[in-house]
């Protein structure tokens, strides 16, 4: 898709993305993926479950727009941070994506079942990696122009 095709897609208002993820590199991987040649988002990264909700319920922080969730993490897991995240009124509308290591089916088969947007595996080929955020990027605008009827 050329540049001009992305930026024609793009949201009229800038957003933010609250990336969940333990792993450093990964998490740098991931917002550089996010934030190429993008001046219209930011990328807030935390590095558990426990830390996430705590962002997510502080009402001096800005709401995210998206959300993009690791599943194996230390003190809470991604799979529980989803079932909170779902359960929560105030919080339970964001668009959540998976982006994990995981393809066993029965983590894809929960993800969905508690709500998640979409599912991401994490290739180890860094071009086929960075090319899987930026599919998360494209979800989301997608979304952003073409939210689901309520």
């Amino acid at each position: 898709m050329t540049g001009v095709a992305m930026a024609a897609m793009a949201p009229a208002h800038p957003y933010r993305i609250l990336l969940v993820e333990d792993d450093p590199g990964d998490a740098m991987l991931v917002e550089e993926a996010l934030l190429d040649g993008a001046e219209d988002r930011s990328v807030v990264q935390v590095s558990d479950g426990v830390a996430a909700l705590e962002y997510l319920r502080d009402t001096a922080q800005p709401r995210p727009d998206l959300i993009v969730l690791d599943l194996n993490m230390p003190r809470m897991n991604g799979a529980e941070t989803l079932k909170a995240l779902k359960e929560d009124e105030a919080l339970k509308s964001i668009p959540t994506v998976i982006l994990t290591t995981s393809a066993a089916s029965q983590d894809v088969s929960a993800a969905y079942a508690t709500y998640a947007s979409a599912y991401v595996v994490k290739p180890v080929n860094l071009d086929d990696f960075i090319s899987a955020v930026r599919n998360i990027d494209t979800f989301y605008r997608e979304f952003a122009e073409h939210p689901p009827n309520d």
